[in-house]
């Protein structure tokens, strides 16, 4: 219902605020753009709420772009009641002040060609957004990108020297609508040809169900090092209603399954170590410890057992906010910690020199290769999407990690 008044609002304040404003075509235009967009806007919150919870998670091409679209219109319609509204403002302040100085204005308080100007400009500002929301479910969610970094460190063995690390993240299989997106990235990944294939959780959105149509695209992946995976918040299914602890218990068993069953080694809160030409490095994964409301899952502690003092250390932990919180804390010294999580919103700007996104105020470390005391954390931007089904400056990513000797 708050989400419905919210809504009700926006449509409200910006049909008034504009449609008074325009006249003979444009306003013709306007209001059936108005309308397709509270239809469209009504009809998903009907399916969010009605058929959403039939398909238990999992989306398709209708589910998708209706929501793209209705999220393209409410983007653009705050857009517009954001510049109206400031308009309004001003108008009221004017209006305001010349009664108490008792002026007198050249102009009427009531609407005139000033508001209609920028009305005409809160149109185009609007436009910007919904234009680059629908990109970005048409093209933007599969337009995965490939991150090269190299690692430098005196502690990598020789023998692991130019060792390559492909590292991909939140792939939320439920939204995925059929096997051509995740064949696509797949596809990607094996052909940077990677020794070692790491998955730092969120593979389903909540229920194991989701992931079975992508096995096999999954099993023949292939690194002559391995393949290793950790479980993601999501992972949990903490965010639908079960029947009984049984069932989701059982829900969070055959997701573990399904990691087995895609030849991943999943590791919950545990290592391995991993040999090449007679010397070795550590791979450390935990299950998802977050803050709060966030599970605290992983344990370090148990990860790191049975480990050496100074062996290079890679550390798979989902939640960026864990290597602030607990890792450079510890006493035993993680080289490279890669997590995921953030999805670096979604939604952003990323150009040389300057690197913007929303969920930066939410989480100090969300894209890219960060540096502290020493120890290395780097934040993939994620594979799949969430919530909204596309992405808009911050593109799918695969990492691609090389180590080298110094």
């Amino acid at each position: 219902f708050l989400l419905l008044s919210v809504i009700i609002l926006i449509e409200t304040y910006v049909y008034f605020g504009l449609n008074s404003t325009l006249s003979g075509v444009s306003s013709v235009v306007f209001k059936a753009a108005y309308w397709l967009g509270l239809t469209i806007t009504v009809v998903t919150l009907f399916m969010m709420f009605y058929y959403f919870p039939v398909l238990k998670g999992k989306s398709n091409w209708l589910t998708n772009n209706i929501i793209g679209l209705m999220m393209g219109f409410i983007t653009g319609k705050m857009v517009l009641l954001l510049v109206l509204f400031g308009e309004d403002i001003f108008r009221g302040t004017k209006y305001l002040m010349e009664t108490i100085f008792n002026q007198t204005s050249h102009e009427p308080v009531s609407l005139d060609s000033r508001r209609k100007f920028v009305a005409q400009i809160g149109i185009g500002l609007a436009a910007l957004p919904f234009i680059s929301l629908i990109y970005g479910v048409i093209k933007g969610r599969y337009d995965f990108r490939v991150h090269k970094i190299t690692l430098k460190s005196k502690d990598i063995p020789k023998a692991f020297d130019g060792f390559k690390i492909a590292q991909f993240s939140d792939l939320h299989s439920g939204s995925f609508e059929d096997e051509s997106g995740i064949t696509k990235g797949m596809n990607l990944l094996q052909a940077q040809n990677p020794d070692m294939i790491l998955f730092t959780g969120d593979l389903v959105n909540n229920h194991a169900h989701e992931i079975e149509p992508y096995i096999s695209i999954f099993s023949n992946v292939k690194a002559p090092y391995g393949k290793f995976s950790v479980m993601g918040n999501h992972d949990y299914g903490k965010y639908v209603y079960w029947n009984s602890e049984k069932e989701e218990k059982d829900n969070v068993r055959q997701i573990r399954n399904h990691h087995h069953a895609m030849g991943f080694d999943l590791l919950e809160n545990s290592n391995r170590l991993i040999e090449k030409d007679g010397e070795t490095i550590r791979l450390l994964g935990v299950e998802n410890w977050g803050n709060p409301p966030f599970p605290q899952y992983g344990d370090l502690n148990k990860a790191i057992e049975n480990t050496e003092e100074n062996e290079f250390t890679i550390l798979m932990s989902h939640d960026p906010d864990h290597w602030e919180e607990k890792t450079l804390k510890h006493k035993k010294k993680i080289h490279l910690t890669l997590a995921g999580h953030t999805h670096g919103s979604q939604f952003g700007i990323e150009i040389p020199g300057f690197k913007w996104s929303p969920v930066q105020y939410k989480y100090k470390r969300w894209a890219g290769l960060y540096e502290k005391m020493n120890q290395f954390l780097y934040v993939n931007r994620g594979f799949g999407f969430l919530g909204y089904p596309g992405r808009v400056g911050i593109w799918p990513e695969i990492t691609i990690i090389e180590l080298e000797k110094v």
